[in-house]
């Protein structure tokens, strides 16, 4: 790893290096300050291998955490807890702001590390970099103002309430967004008070170590953010650990409930970030060269690997035809290839099994009656060395009715689903048709139209005239099934702590007895 944090690096030598099986050595663990590797123990303990998805290659592979190295970095976690929690909120702060500035400094590291680990263009892991140091910095200014409320009472009594660390909080990320889902939740964690330890995905281990190093760097006390890698063994040890107050877990609908079942046993705090299946609605008195633009970032991000993403796209009839046909036109033009070159827009799907996974979606789309109006099928660069990617050209499928598969559920690529409508009380009642609801979009230049829609719209975020924008301020979090608890904004501190009411008596108590 540490390799890979010189700006000597280039995408050439990582190529060159690859067919050496070049691989990461280092420790992926992080406890108590520093890389460990994970006992060897325990008897469910599991290797994992980890894939580069533009060339196939494994870039490394670790031992999963089991119940004894789980137990080590909570008994290190509590420890840092003591000290940490009783530091003033500006004491904190101070630590976070330092973190943020090296994660800046660090940023081109970083960015190329998620790039090879993800297959996400460098472009978008630089932004990816950004939000996160923008969400460490947010929660170091947030943290000098936490406080309770006095209550004044009759007689002179009063009241007040204090909002208190829950203590030991659990970080479950996903693969899409690794870095960048780690600050989200251990800034406000951290910020609150609170120790985390982190568990990204066994997909995507890499960065989530050096945000673990980024925070001792900056003055945190060992063993305040510790990593462990695993997957699903690890997550439930974690989440079933006694000495752990809240999980925070970003994933999959059906993992999402195990987590919960898991966690409701011993009644711990929880934040749930789960899949959807978003809306984008598209009026024609709209600014059609934006409409297209918001239907491109709400699919073609990341691969298309984005849980917010508004795969759903409504277009009224009479722009339907105008809409698609741009829309078709940008789409061909993706450039797909090597995600560390600076014109890529496009790079590899996360595996081969997802990658075929969402190849299978556009075939039963087509089956059923859609029209793929471009891509649907594999990629292959022009680069050998990229010949065993997971690359796919983006998809965007017409004549899209709501009972298809490919509308009802989330396909997670680059395949946009074009559906026709009306009126807008059909589209409202058609976009919240689904038992999911994590965000939502509209584009209209019609402003009471706009909040009418953003107001009916089942959904825990709703974007008017544009689409995908999280700035660290604004909280997020879905509706139904798409789960609850907020990420960002000044919100998710209410799930990073607890309040505690206090009496105080300034007479005599009032007794029957």
């Amino acid at each position: 790893m540490e390799i890979l944090r010189t700006r000597l690096i280039s995408a050439s030598w990582l190529r060159a290096a690859s067919t050496g099986a070049f691989q990461l050595k280092e420790p992926l663990n992080y406890r108590h300050g520093g890389r460990v590797q994970p006992h060897s123990g325990d008897g469910d303990s599991m290797r994992e291998k980890v894939h580069e998805p533009a060339s196939g290659r494994v870039i490394c592979d670790f031992l999963c955490s089991g119940q004894q190295e789980i137990d080590l970095a909570v008994q290190s976690s509590k420890e840092a807890y003591k000290s940490w929690s009783r530091l003033s909120g500006s004491e904190r702060g101070r630590i976070l702001l330092e973190a943020a500035r090296l994660i800046r400094e660090q940023r081109e590291d970083i960015a190329i590390v998620e790039s090879i680990n993800t297959g996400k263009p460098i472009s978008e892991s630089r932004a990816d970099v950004d939000t996160a140091w923008q969400s460490v910095e947010y929660y170091a200014g947030i943290a000098g103002t936490l406080a309770g409320q006095h209550i004044q009472l009759s007689g002179g009594s009063f009241a007040y309430t204090r909002r208190e660390p829950l203590g030991v909080c659990v970080g479950i990320g996903a693969w899409n967004y690794p870095f960048q889902i780690a600050c989200w939740k251990s800034a406000p964690a951290l910020a609150c008070g609170n120790a985390m330890i982190f568990k990204p995905s066994p997909l995507t281990p890499l960065t989530a170590v050096m945000l673990a190093e980024i925070y001792t760097q900056a003055g945190a006390p060992n063993g305040l953010f510790n990593v462990v890698q695993g997957a699903v063994q690890t997550g439930n040890a974690l989440c079933q650990h006694k000495d752990v107050a809240k999980v925070s877990f970003t994933g999959s609908v059906p993992t999402g409930i195990k987590i919960m079942e898991t966690v409701a046993k011993s009644v711990k705090h929880i934040t749930l970030e789960l899949g959807g299946k978003s809306p984008l609605v598209i009026f024609s008195d709209c600014d059609l060269e934006n409409a297209v633009k918001g239907a491109m970032l709400a699919n073609f991000l990341s691969q298309g690997e984005v849980c917010s993403n508004g795969t759903r796209v409504f277009v009224q009839k009479d722009i339907l035809s105008k809409f698609v046909e741009k829309v078709v036109a940008k789409t061909k033009a993706i450039k797909i290839g090597d995600p560390l070159l600076e014109d890529t827009q496009m790079g590899g799907l996360i595996n081969r099994p997802h990658l075929d996974r969402v190849l299978s979606y556009v075939k039963q789309a087509k089956e059923q009656g859609a029209a793929v109006l471009c891509g649907g099928d594999l990629f292959v660069p022009d680069d050998p060395n990229l010949k065993d990617g997971y690359f796919m050209n983006p998809c965007v499928l017409g004549n899209c009715k709501d009972e298809m598969t490919c509308v009802k559920e989330e396909i997670f690529g680059p395949v946009m689903s074009v559906l026709e409508f009306d009126t807008e009380d059909e589209v409202i009642e058609r976009a919240n048709n689904t038992n999911l609801g994590l965000a939502a979009g509209v584009f209209t230049r019609d402003v009471t139209r706009a909040h009418r829609m953003a107001a009916a719209l089942e959904a825990g975020t709703c974007f008017i005239n544009n689409y995908n924008v999280s700035p660290v301020e604004i909280p997020f979090g879905g509706y139904k099934m798409s789960g609850f608890g907020k990420e960002n904004g000044i919100a998710t501190v209410e799930y990073y702590t607890q309040l505690k009411s206090v009496y105080v008596e300034m007479g005599d108590p009032q007794c029957s007895f």
